[in-house]
């Protein structure tokens, strides 16, 4: 059996660990930013250390640097995403900052291919529509809007790793890129906290669940995802991470008592079925 592909069961197990790491870093983040001490800049910079040392020890071969896999741009991207993505979840629910950054990864994402020049049919534009009319919805002025300012630190993060996948594109070694991307993003990290020095708090469960972000929802997690895409199709990706908001807002709700409002519920909808309906479909066979 060609060790390159993957069987179906196989598959779909480790399509469903990488899609539950995903869900776990927002939760995770959100509960040391929420329910401990821990700063978002301190845990910014503990999550992408945890996950450099990780990704380092995977990529490892005998007689090659780290070196060889990433850029400073795409580091620079990644930590980006780390640092408001953190920020972010001071202020926003678990659900809901999954659903904005995975609406504003999706929707950087297509409309890079359009500025390319990727043809779209009607359905994958109003797909589009509705995907944006539903994020224009859930961000609206009003009692159960999310605040502004997490709301928009949480959209650049979406925009910042969508900019990331982009140029990770193609790559010959994924979890060499990852593994260099990161070592390279810790430094910014480390700066990023020099001017928050006087507020830097990191108590013991903050750490946990920074280092826990880090070397298992992060490093393991894009390990898990890498592999689980040698079996999957370019559609079957982009169609299961849009299982990643539902699948936080119910553990948000479940663990960390978390309400799944109506705005929410529908610009979840609006929001995931729009995106649903950009992906490309396969022709049916003659």
């Amino acid at each position: 059996m060609d060790p390159a592909r993957l069987s179906r069961p196989r598959t779909l197990a480790l399509t469903v660990l990488a899609l539950l790491a995903f869900a776990g870093n927002s939760l995770l983040c959100r509960r040391a930013l929420d329910d401990t001490d821990t700063d978002p800049a301190s845990f910014t910079a503990l999550r992408l250390l945890s996950g450099a040392v990780v990704l380092a020890l995977l990529a490892h071969r005998p007689g090659q640097s780290w070196r060889r896999g990433g850029d400073t741009v795409s580091a620079l991207a990644l930590f980006a995403y780390a640092a408001c993505f953190s920020w972010a979840y001071v202020g926003l629910a678990a659900g809901t900052g999954a659903l904005l950054l995975f609406g504003a990864v999706q929707a950087t994402m297509l409309g890079v291919g359009l500025a390319r020049g990727t043809r779209w049919t009607a359905l994958q534009a109003a797909g589009l529509a509705l995907a944006l009319a539903g994020l224009v919805g859930l961000l609206l002025p009003g009692l159960s809007a999310p605040p502004a300012l997490p709301a928009a630190l949480m959209l650049a993060a979406g925009v910042a790793w969508g900019v990331y996948s982009l140029r990770g594109r193609g790559v010959a070694d994924p979890t060499a890129a990852t593994a260099g991307n990161f070592i390279r993003a810790v430094p910014f990290a480390v700066l990023a906290c020099l001017p928050a020095l006087p507020w830097l708090r990191v108590d013991a469960e903050g750490a946990a669940c920074a280092v826990a972000s880090g070397a298992i929802t992060s490093g393991l997690g894009y390990a898990v995802w890498y592999a689980a895409l040698r079996g999957l199709s370019p559609q079957a990706a982009g169609s299961s991470q849009l299982a990643v908001p539902v699948i936080t807002a119910l553990a948000g709700w479940a663990l960390l008592d978390e309400s799944i409002g109506l705005r929410l519920a529908l610009g979840s909808l609006a929001v995931l079925g729009g995106i649903a309906l950009t992906l490309p479909r396969r022709r049916a066979a003659a």
